[in-house]
């Protein structure tokens, strides 16, 4: 263990690594907010590494049923997300509303009791996080709010969706991945009467193209309902181009995070009929030469190819007999390690750090870069 502490201390003081090619710009950022207070709002800036002014794409998160997993919450988690804009020539922008991960200020996005929401109000205070968000952009050389996209997922869908009621100048269109809120077990979902009157009222002001993307087997928000939600927001005058996608995995909500490549060519065909991006989609960053280690079995070895396309922050631990275990998207390297590490130790008791985003950890250990 006491290895494993000092190669903890040797990352923690690394140098920010490059975001896995030097054809993108990676950058964390704070997000000024007065309701945000001193730390303002967490965020993290990636976007091709040319000089010019790139449309923003604004990527929000959404809201875990349970309020304890708020505060772990990284923008890293929607790295790789982020990245499939950044191919596409946007300035991808992820961040943590008031109340999630390291951001400031109070959880702002309560909408009531169960049986008697408001929605809207919940809508409302995400919506004035992403106006902050879009603010700070405005002054940055290297970021233009021209031609900009909101894109969310579960509540982001929502709060973009809500964004798109009122639009701020220079917001070209928005996507919603399973937008929706008031989820609180599988396939209930609290006072969804009132959550339909909401995209209804959304939809009166609402004039910006939209894309809807949701999978049938989504436990949030079922098909039903995400049927008249969308008739809601359509019937009051909004526009709102629908993708149905077929049942994904065990839960359909998590699309956006588990079937990137299934979802990209709807957002490409959308994003081209907005004449948005670029029509040229850049090559995804080539993975990292750093061998696997040799204990490994096959499980051991695609688990470790998984390891070199995940988020970073991230780490691999293993065992001399070949129990693996790896985290990413983490706040930090050092996160990353610890929570790799602990993940390895349920399975041995002798887990040493392998690797640490693109770094070999002995190598690491001996201050090379």
């Amino acid at each position: 263990m006491r290895r494993a502490a000092l190669l903890l201390l040797a990352f923690a003081g690394a140098a920010l690594q490059p975001a896995a090619a030097a054809d993108y710009h990676r950058e964390d950022l704070r997000i000024p907010m007065e309701a945000a207070g001193p730390r303002g709002l967490e965020a993290m800036l990636l976007r091709p590494s040319g000089t010019r002014r790139y449309p923003l794409a604004l990527i929000s998160h959404g809201t875990p049923r349970e309020g304890s997993a708020r505060a772990p919450m990284s923008p890293y988690r929607s790295y790789r997300q982020a990245l499939e804009f950044a191919r596409r020539g946007f300035a991808a922008l992820v961040f943590m509303r008031r109340g999630y991960g390291d951001s400031g200020g109070q959880y702002a996005e309560s909408s009531g009791p169960c049986g008697q929401r408001e929605y809207l109000r919940a809508a409302w205070q995400s919506a004035s996080d992403l106006r902050a968000a879009i603010e700070a952009m405005r002054s940055r050389t290297d970021v233009s709010t021209n031609g900009m996209i909101a894109v969310g997922v579960s509540a982001g869908g929502f709060a973009s969706l809500a964004l798109t009621a009122d639009p701020p100048p220079g917001l070209a269109a928005a996507i919603n991945f399973a937008g929706g809120r008031g989820s609180r077990a599988d396939n209930d979902v609290c006072d969804e009467d009132a959550l339909v009157r909401a995209f209804a009222t959304l939809g009166k002001t609402s004039r910006i193209p939209t894309l809807w993307i949701y999978a049938q087997n989504d436990k949030f928000f079922g098909p039903e309902l995400v049927r008249r939600m969308h008739t809601a927001f359509t019937g009051a005058g909004a526009q709102a181009q629908f993708v149905d996608f077929p049942p994904h995995g065990d839960d359909g909500h998590s699309l956006f995070s588990r079937g990137i490549a299934l979802w990209t060519p709807a957002v490409d065909s959308f994003l081209r009929d907005q004449n948005l991006g670029t029509r040229d989609i850049a090559a995804m960053p080539p993975p990292s030469p750093i061998p696997p280690p040799p204990q490994l079995r096959d499980k051991g070895r695609a688990g470790f190819a998984d390891y070199l396309s995940a988020s970073p922050h991230r780490a691999f631990a293993v065992s001399p007999k070949g129990a693996f275990a790896f985290r990413g998207g983490r706040r930090s390297t050092r996160e990353a390690a610890e929570a790799a590490l602990a993940a390895c130790a349920e399975y041995a008791a002798d887990c040493t750090l392998y690797a640490v985003d693109d770094l070999l950890a002995e190598t690491a250990n001996t201050g090379s870069r």
